[in-house]
């Protein structure tokens, strides 16, 4: 089975895999235990909060039978989400159609907007000719 469209919405702790024609939705939870890092004056580090692996694997098995994805998140995780499927999954990184910004929506409000993003890129698409 084929899914057309899904959209990602990712931070360092949760990814929210959420299927536009489909009820197959799911959660992916970090298990980094890393806690929210803000880089202070004085100390050594970038402040920033290494990479899980593990996790963005697990986001990336979720849609790996997936056509279009729109990437969504409140911070920096989806840049580095993007960039580790860019070096790991380059296959998969050519089906990322799109990357947003947004805070905490709920699960209805992404979809809400995954349905007018994905019927807005539809329509540029354009159409086969046979």
């Amino acid at each position: 089975m084929t899914i057309n469209h899904v959209v990602i919405w990712i931070d360092h702790k949760e990814a929210h895999i959420l299927y536009y024609d489909s009820s197959l939705n799911q959660l992916i939870k970090s298990q980094s235990n890393h806690p929210h890092v803000h880089h202070k004056a004085n100390e050594i580090g970038s402040g920033k909060a290494l990479e899980d692996r593990k996790y963005f694997h697990s986001v990336i098995c979720a849609v790996a039978i997936v056509n279009e994805i729109l990437v969504m998140g409140p911070g920096s995780a989806k840049i580095e989400f993007l960039k580790f499927v860019a070096l790991h999954e380059p296959i998969l990184s050519k089906k990322i159609i799109g990357v947003e910004t947004c805070d905490h929506p709920t699960d209805p409000q992404i979809i809400a907007f995954a349905k007018k993003y994905f019927h807005r890129i539809d329509k540029l698409l354009p159409i086969n000719a046979e």
